[in-house]
């Protein structure tokens, strides 16, 4: 034969649902029972005031009462055990936390052993070295320069083309081109007038 628990009383397991009261909790029992005429399967909900002697239950625990002979004028109940406690929202958010925490962790691990060794780090700091040893080089160029007692003049002011007129080359462009049509001269291949005209 099955082993009878608490002396064959009745047992009911619910819901913690109010829990003001002092070592007194209301207990929500939920039962499934089919319609007699109708067989559809109907949920009742049954409220049960159950004596917690230590005022350990919190809303929402999932609780075991036993049936007990009258303590007041509508407790007839008393909770034996809590089978599943509630937490609350609060120690939910610190649980999850830690569980995002560790899991951020494991993943900053395998980022790490994937990666390859950071090589583009040390090229910067090379490239770095070089532009130092040319600086010193730059810095004398730019002092010898005042040095020689040359003072750049601005260039002279030239009259903006009318829309006709056609543009005149710049003046380091124009000793070039000359250059060239010297050159072309002295081998024959064009003469300089023509030359002249097409630019």
């Amino acid at each position: 034969m099955a082993k009878v628990r608490y002396g064959g009383r009745k047992t009911r397991v619910g819901v913690v649902v109010s829990d003001k009261m002092s070592k007194t909790v209301v207990v929500a029992v939920e039962a499934f029972k089919r319609h007699r005429l109708y067989k559809k399967i109907m949920r009742r909900v049954r409220r049960y005031k159950a004596h917690d002697e230590e005022n350990a239950c919190q809303v929402g625990d999932k609780v075991l009462i036993v049936e007990t002979r009258p303590l007041s004028r509508d407790k007839r109940w008393r909770v034996t055990e809590i089978l599943v406690t509630a937490a609350l929202p609060e120690e939910e958010k610190a649980i999850i936390e830690e569980e995002v925490a560790e899991e951020l962790r494991e993943l900053d691990e395998v980022m790490a052993a994937e990666a390859p060794p950071p090589e583009e780090e040390v090229l910067p700091a090379e490239e770095e070295v070089v532009a130092e040893e040319e600086l010193p080089a730059v810095v004398e160029e730019i002092e010898e320069a005042p040095q020689a007692g040359e003072e750049e003049q601005p260039p002279p002011e030239e009259e903006a083309p009318q829309a006709g007129e056609e543009e005149p080359p710049p003046e380091e462009e124009a000793p070039q081109a000359e250059e060239e049509e010297q050159s072309r001269a002295e081998e024959g291949d064009q003469p300089q007038e023509e030359e002249t005209q097409e630019s």
